[in-house]
């Protein structure tokens, strides 16, 4: 695919989104935008300190949101692969899906036969999401089919069942050109959603990198008829953050990717601050 509707230079990116932005802002729908950011926070804890027990806390606080409100539902939770079966378990009834890291997140450093046999025990485990890292280091190299080699396995190995997220870690891809080329590449190879960052580096989740996926997302939608989601994730501290993202969604792609199928939040901290906008 070629851009062909927009300078895509970052200049006139950061100008589009200042307007976007603005558009949105007038358009008065902030409580009903936050009502669906929040349906589509993927409640996240990623840290080397998890044990059973927080997971075990963690899943219940997952599950209260929705006995407070009932549209306070959440999509998922996003956790360490030694925990699956425990949050399966604890979830269960719940309607919450589990999501699990894998290849090797957050560096993707790791030869590509163990990262397929990560993701074929998130699987046997029971997965129901799984949001894999690419090789930084391979695309930056220009070794672009060994990256779509790799997503496509990878896609192989989830299946029809297993929803797949491919972070394409943005702020180490660094330009307008990589981002898009790494965009193309996650979809044409079959991800589900593409999504920012891991979170774990500098320069996460920006509006910027994000403008340049959601058009990617647009015109392979338009080419094809098929749609893919997209995941913000790392740096969303305010609920003035998800907002931000939510409108260039809703601007570029419409109210149908405005749902937890099309439309996914990495973050753990700001659910707490989108409840409470909602209902304070």
């Amino acid at each position: 695919m070629e851009f062909s509707k927009y300078d895509y230079t970052e200049e006139f990116l950061l100008k589009r989104i200042g307007e976007i932005t603005s558009r949105q802002k007038m358009s008065n729908v902030r409580r009903e935008a936050l009502k669906k950011i929040f349906q589509s926070i993927d409640f996240t804890t990623l840290e080397a300190f998890d044990n059973a027990e927080k997971i075990d806390g963690f899943c219940e606080k997952a599950i209260a949101f929705s006995k407070t409100e009932p549209f306070l539902s959440l999509p998922s939770i996003c956790i360490y692969s030694p925990f699956i079966r425990q949050a399966k378990a604890k979830l269960a009834g719940s309607g919450i899906h589990v999501a699990t890291v894998a290849c090797a997140f957050p560096s993707g450093q790791m030869p590509f036969d163990l990262k397929k046999k990560e993701v074929e025990y998130c699987v046997s485990e029971g997965a129901d999401e799984v949001d894999m890292v690419i090789s930084r280091g391979t695309f930056l190299a220009g070794r672009y089919d060994e990256v779509y080699n790799e997503i496509k396995s990878i896609r192989d190995i989830c299946g029809k069942d297993v929803l797949l997220k491919v972070i394409l870690e943005t702020g180490e891809l660094k330009t307008v050109e990589n981002i898009r080329k790494a965009s193309e590449i996650a979809i044409l190879a079959g991800a589900d959603f593409i999504k920012t960052s891991t979170g774990k580096v500098a320069v996460a989740a920006t509006p910027l990198a994000a403008v340049i996926m959601i058009d990617t997302i647009k015109e392979y939608f338009e080419a094809t008829g098929k749609k893919v989601g997209f995941k913000p994730a790392g740096g969303l501290s305010t609920v003035d953050d998800a907002l931000a993202y939510f409108y260039l969604v809703k601007d570029i792609l419409g109210d149908e990717w405005l749902n937890s199928r099309y439309l996914r939040f990495g973050t753990s901290r700001l659910a707490e601050k989108v409840r409470d906008e909602i209902v304070g």
